[in-house]
C-alpha cells in the first residue's frame, strides 16, 4: 500500500458534507480526553488493538488529533480518524463501521483532518500505507508518492 500525498491548500470545502451527516444525526467531533477509553474499545473492537494504541496517542495532543462520528440518536461511535499518531504530518489509521458505510462518513473524517492538518499550520499532508487510494484521491486529491510504494511501516514487527 502506497503512501499519498495531500495539498492541505486545495482541500475541498466540506461544509455541505457535514451539514448533511450532521441532519442525519451524525456528527463529526473532536473527542475529549475523558473519552479516551470510549474510543479506545470501540476501534479495538472494530480494528483490532493495533489501531487503537496507535490512536491512543492522539490524545497525548493538545488538541486531540482525533475525530469521531457520533450517532447523536442511538448515542454511539461510527467511525474515526486520527492524524499524527505514528509521525508528524500523517494522517490515519481510520476506520468506519461497515454497518454504516457509503453514508459519507469516511469522508467526512478524513476531511476533517486534512482540514486540522492545515489549521496546524502544514501545507502538506501524508497518507500513509493508504489501501483505499481512489477514495482517497476523490476525498481529497490525494496522489500517490512515488517509491513509497512500502513507506514508513516497513520496519514494523509481524
Amino acid at each position: 500500500m502506497p503512501d499519498m500525498l495531500v495539498k492541505l491548500y486545495e482541500l475541498p470545502d466540506g461544509t455541505e458534507l457535514y451539514k448533511k451527516l450532521l441532519d442525519k444525526g451524525i456528527r463529526i467531533m473532536r473527542p475529549m480526553t475523558p473519552q479516551k477509553h470510549k474510543v479506545h474499545a470501540w476501534i479495538a473492537e472494530k480494528f483490532g488493538e493495533g489501531w487503537a494504541n496507535e490512536t491512543d496517542t492522539a490524545f497525548t495532543h493538545f488538541p486531540v488529533s482525533c475525530f469521531i462520528a457520533y450517532d447523536t440518536v442511538n448515542k454511539k461511535i461510527l467511525g474515526f480518524a486520527a492524524y499524527e499518531s505514528t509521525y508528524r504530518d500523517y494522517f490515519g489509521p481510520t476506520g468506519v463501521d461497515p454497518e454504516t458505510r457509503k453514508l459519507g462518513i469516511g469522508g467526512a473524517l478524513c476531511l476533517r483532518c486534512m482540514e486540522a492538518l492545515r489549521d496546524e499550520g502544514y501545507g502538506y499532508a501524508i497518507i500513509g500505507g493508504a489501501g483505499p487510494t481512489e477514495f482517497y484521491r476523490k476525498v481529497v486529491g490525494a496522489t500517490v508518492i512515488d517509491g513509497a510504494e512500502v513507506g514508513v511501516y516497513k520496519d514494523m514487527m509481524p
